[in-house]
């Protein structure tokens, strides 16, 4: 377990609006606690994408970065291969409809990636608030067993079609469109609209991404005690 874990910040320059950052941070920092040597790699637009990153993460932005993102991702195929590979693939709000079929901008369809079985449209009002949801426990999340939360802001209401699966059942907040689920998981990728970050306020989540980025199982991996975030995660879900 002691591989060198390479964790690619996709369009942080591009997505970077909303401290989704602080996954890939959260990320690296949980590995190293462990004694595995693990780095970031900033993936900018002016750059490639690569297809051999161990994990990948993508964070939030408004329309016009998502039409930017989407653009960029789609002639740089790298991430679709990565998810091919099974890769995991962690991406946040505006970072999960570029990964859907389409997602409207400035009042325009625009094509994504399609890596997510999802369309985004205009909800007609704003999802903005607390969040909370139970783990579905679907694909790759099956053995998540922790509530989730965040905090959502978006106006994109997210339908998912039948090769997706909810990341989690609604227990508080809007989630994806009308109040029931929230987030999505398909293959290696798992989305949500949960900023906070979201993998600082569930480390259950991280490490069961890490685990994946590892090629071990979540029982597999070492545990970690951090009281102090225990009681963050307890204020948050009151």
């Amino acid at each position: 377990m002691a591989k060198h874990l390479r964790i690619g910040l996709v369009l942080p320059d591009v997505l970077g609006t909303y401290g989704d950052d602080g996954n890939a941070l959260v990320l690296r920092q949980r590995a190293r606690m462990r004694g595995i040597p693990a780095e970031i790699e900033r993936i900018l637009l002016d750059g490639t994408v690569p297809d051999n990153c161990d994990i990948y993460t993508i964070g939030g932005g408004e329309d016009s970065a998502q039409v930017i993102a989407a653009a960029k991702l789609a002639a740089s195929p790298g991430l679709a291969s990565a998810a091919a590979d099974g890769r995991p693939i962690f991406a946040v709000c505006a970072g999960m409809q570029v990964l859907g079929r389409t997602f409207t901008a400035h009042g325009t369809q625009v094509d994504g990636l399609g890596l997510i079985d999802a369309t985004t449209s205009p909800m007609s009002t704003r999802a903005i608030g607390e969040v909370s949801a139970s783990p579905t426990r679907a694909g790759i999340t099956a053995t998540l067993t922790e509530p989730l939360t965040g905090f959502e802001n978006h106006m994109g209401g997210t339908v998912l079609g039948p090769d997706a699966s909810a990341l989690g059942t609604v227990k508080r907040g809007v989630g994806n469109a009308d109040g029931s689920v929230e987030g999505v998981v398909q293959g290696s990728v798992v989305a949500t609209y949960m900023h906070g970050p979201a993998l600082a306020r569930n480390p259950q989540l991280a490490d069961l991404l890490l685990a994946n980025a590892l090629g071990v199982t979540l029982a597999e991996l070492e545990p970690l005690e951090l009281g102090e975030v225990d009681r963050l995660r307890l204020e948050r879900l009151r």
